[in-house]
């Protein structure tokens, strides 16, 4: 069942990636920002031997964010529409990042930062069988 829902959230992602892609490769066509991104992307994937999305590097980056800010500026449905653009593409990865599964007997998920901790002689775990604890006798210490 996780793995069912575990590859519904990653269409999500790619389906909302390639809308934002559309958009911006429509809007922007043959723009010198937009031909060096995909260039780049290319060059990394190739060396990585992956299909994975490529960080561009801060210069193109910039040039792409300038680019985009320049097109949103002139124009306010594509301002309005890559905004919605890009949320759909942050909601889908929050939903991914997000995903903890846990399956068996036992099995625990977490989602966010745990802390677990004892004190005075106690005992502490994410999960934990029988435990027998000798407590200290009263009084004062031997050693």
């Amino acid at each position: 069942m996780a793995g069912r829902a575990d590859a519904e959230v990653d269409r999500a992602l790619d389906a909302a990636m390639n809308e934002l892609h559309d958009l911006v490769s429509t809007k922007l066509g043959e723009q010198p920002a937009l031909l060096e991104l995909t260039a780049e992307a290319a060059e990394q994937a190739e060396a990585a031997g992956t299909e994975e999305a490529a960080v561009p590097t801060g210069p193109v980056r910039q040039r792409m964010q300038r680019a985009l800010a320049d097109a949103a500026e002139h124009d306010a449905d594509f301002a309005a529409a890559l905004e919605r653009a890009v949320q759909q593409v942050q909601d889908a990865r929050n939903r991914t990042a997000g995903q903890a599964t846990a399956e068996g007997a036992g099995g625990v998920a977490v989602n966010g930062t745990v802390n677990v901790t004892a004190q005075s002689g106690g005992a502490a775990a994410m999960t934990m069988g029988n435990v027998t604890l000798n407590p200290p006798q009263p009084g004062p210490q031997h050693g």
